[in-house]
């Protein structure tokens, strides 16, 4: 799942990165209010963690706009004003929850998830055939037989079906997946999609993970996937 942290301190912006990509989670970190509204216009995170003391647009701000850009995406405050008044404010003009500094990260974490919990996201289970990914408990069945992933096996699927029907190009997959820029010379992706292919029981070959050559990788409809199941029979 996408998630937006908006915290000006790199120490500290470092830190949830790391432990949140530990979780699963696909993470971008900026460190102002302006950056932080451009990333979510732009990326449509699932979980947005701002933080109100940020240079050049302060986090109440940043807050008010992202509310105009969509109302329902959770966005959880992370700050360390004590004043119960800009604490109120903030609940009142959309954000979701709040949490002051010094936290701890299990609670940070406790209530991240609470959140997604709380809000019915039709996209929170992607299906395509006879697969199924449930981006809340991070779970893939293919029929009625669970399949264990690692969590970059995870990330490079839920990417691909987010994005079923269209074809996500190696370098696409690397900066989403893997936060790799196109100068970086590595056959990861490939690598990483058969490792998907075999767990998977990709067959007939292809007909879940399909390779259009020259261009990338694509989870196909799921009306394409039975086509090609019967054709195989």
């Amino acid at each position: 799942m996408r998630m937006l942290i908006a915290e000006d301190d790199p120490a500290l912006g470092l830190f949830l990165r790391r432990n949140f990509e530990a979780e699963g989670y696909c993470v971008q970190v900026v460190t102002d209010g302006a950056a932080a509204v451009e990333a979510f216009r732009i990326q449509c995170p699932e979980l947005t963690i701002l933080d109100l003391n940020l240079p050049i647009k302060d986090g109440e701000s940043a807050l008010d706009e992202m509310r105009q850009i969509d109302p329902d995406w959770p966005i959880l405050i992370l700050t360390a004003r004590q004043d119960l008044r800009s604490r109120v404010r903030c609940l009142e003009h959309g954000a979701d929850d709040l949490v002051v500094k010094p936290f701890s990260f299990s609670e940070l974490r406790a209530r991240c998830k609470a959140l997604f919990r709380r809000r019915p996201f039709t996209n929170m289970v992607l299906r395509s055939g006879s697969l199924e990914v449930n981006r809340m408990d991070r779970s893939v069945k293919r029929g009625s037989e669970s399949v264990a992933l690692t969590n970059k096996e995870f990330a490079l699927l839920e990417q691909l079906m987010l994005n079923r029907g269209s074809c996500l190009s190696r370098l696409e997959l690397l900066q989403s997946v893997w936060k790799m820029d196109s100068m970086q010379t590595t056959n990861i992706v490939d690598v990483y999609v058969n490792y998907l292919r075999r767990k998977l029981d990709d067959r007939p070959p292809g007909s879940i993970i399909r390779t259009l050559h020259g261009k990338g990788y694509m989870i196909p409809l799921a009306s394409e996937i039975e086509s090609a199941c019967v054709a195989a029979d």
